[in-house]
Order: structure tokens, then C-alpha cells, then sequence
């Protein structure tokens, strides 16, 4: 069941900077993602059956991984994706995924090059609580931390997350959460078609060569 992270806009003086998109094109995007959500998850079909498999029979534990994470204004869901770690990863409390990170498994290793393990999301965008592109979603607790370390953090979540976005082809996993940020403002200031179409070519490309995985 969703719940709320406290969520203060704060950000009246930010609107000012913020063009508001036209409704064209969010009527567009909308319908743009759904389509093609719907077109990937039939496409990939195969290769989500097979590495579903390749999971199961690697390790012990569910083919599926869901998390928390916090969306538009604040309001919390699940965000699905394909488990790649042990299931005992967080053992130790809740911690970001490191380069060679040790919890990863073999098959996992795999569909985190490939971004495979990222395709459930889909299903997020077809309900309407991730967008195709946008802010990438944290967890209520780093949001929180961020958000004290970081002056503004929450402005981010005036949009909806995305499965890909302007600071994940541009600043990737070595990027810090402070440059992240700053790269997200860029795009909540300036979306566009054009924006949105320079964020998927490179993410074509990213998964095509495999760079930034973890």
C-alpha cells in the first residue's frame, strides 16, 4: 500500500525557472510510454521467460524484486525489477549497489550489464507511477538523507520518476547524488521532445555497450 513521504515543494521560486510543458506533450509522452511499454514487455517476452529461469536455477529465493521507492510529490510505491542479488543482500541494512558488488549473482551480473533486469519496470509505467523518462527513483530513506545533505533534493519529485533520464545517460552510477540533482532541475526546467529523444538515443546506446552497469 503506497504512503507518503513528507514532501514540501518549496519550490514557488523554482516553478518561476520552470517552463510548464505543454499539455500536447504530456498527452503525448503519456501515450507515447504506454505504447511503448506495452510493444518491450511483448517483445522481450523470450528473454524475461528465459532469464526467469536462469534465476530460479541459479539461486534460491523469487524470480521478482520489489523496493520501495518515492515518486511524484512524494507518494511512495514499489518498483519492480528482476532479482539479481542473494536474497540475504540487505543483511546488513539498506546500502547502495557497488562496482563487483559481491551480492551480485552470476545471472545477476548479467542482466545488470544488459539493463534486463530493469524491464519489470515497465509495469510501473503502465500504472501510471513511473514515467518512461524522468528523475530516477530513490528509497524513502535516502531521499530523506539526501534531501538533509542536500539543499533542494526534493524538488525532483515534481515529476514522475523515470526508467531512464537526463542524469542516468549523463552522469551514471559515478555520479554524485548532489550532480544528479542537478542534472534532473536541468531536465524538469527544459523537457522536451527533443530532450526526450536525446535521452533514448543514449540510452540505446548505453545498453548496447553495456557502460556504467553495476
Amino acid at each position: 500500500m503506497s504512503s507518503k513521504v513528507a514532501y514540501e515543494s518549496n519550490s514557488r521560486a523554482f516553478s518561476g525557472e520552470m517552463k510548464t510543458p505543454a499539455s500536447f506533450y504530456l498527452a503525448f509522452k503519456r501515450g507515447f510510454e504506454i505504447v511503448f511499454s506495452i510493444g518491450l514487455l511483448l517483445f522481450t517476452l523470450p528473454v524475461l521467460i528465459l532469464t526467469a529461469i536462469a534465476i530460479k536455477l541459479e539461486s534460491p529465493g523469487p524470480i521478482f524484486y520489489k523496493q520501495e521507492r518515492v515518486g511524484l510529490n512524494g507518494k511512495t510505491f514499489n518498483i519492480f525489477k528482476l532479482r539479481s542479488m542473494r536474497t540475504d543482500a540487505e543483511k546488513n541494512g539498506p546500502q547502495w549497489a557497488a562496482k563487483n558488488d559481491p551480492r551480485v549473482t552470476r545471472v545477476g551480473q548479467f542482466i545488470r550489464k544488459t539493463r534486463i533486469d530493469e524491464l519489470p519496470q515497465l509495469i510501473n509505467i503502465l500504472r501510471g507511477d513511473m514515467s518512461l523518462i524522468g528523475p530516477r527513483p530513490e528509497r524513502p530513506m535516502f531521499t530523506e538523507q539526501f534531501d538533509k545533505e542536500i539543499p533542494g533534493f526534493k524538488k525532483r519529485l515534481m515529476v514522475k520518476p523515470g526508467l531512464t533520464g537526463w542524469a542516468q545517460v549523463n552522469g551514471g552510477y559515478e555520479a554524485t547524488p548532489a550532480e544528479k540533482l542537478e542534472l534532473d532541475l536541468e531536465y524538469i526546467r527544459n523537457q522536451s521532445f527533443k530532450m526526450d529523444f536525446q535521452i533514448l538515443l543514449k540510452t540505446v546506446w548505453i545498453v548496447i555497450s553495456g557502460n556504467g552497469a553495476r
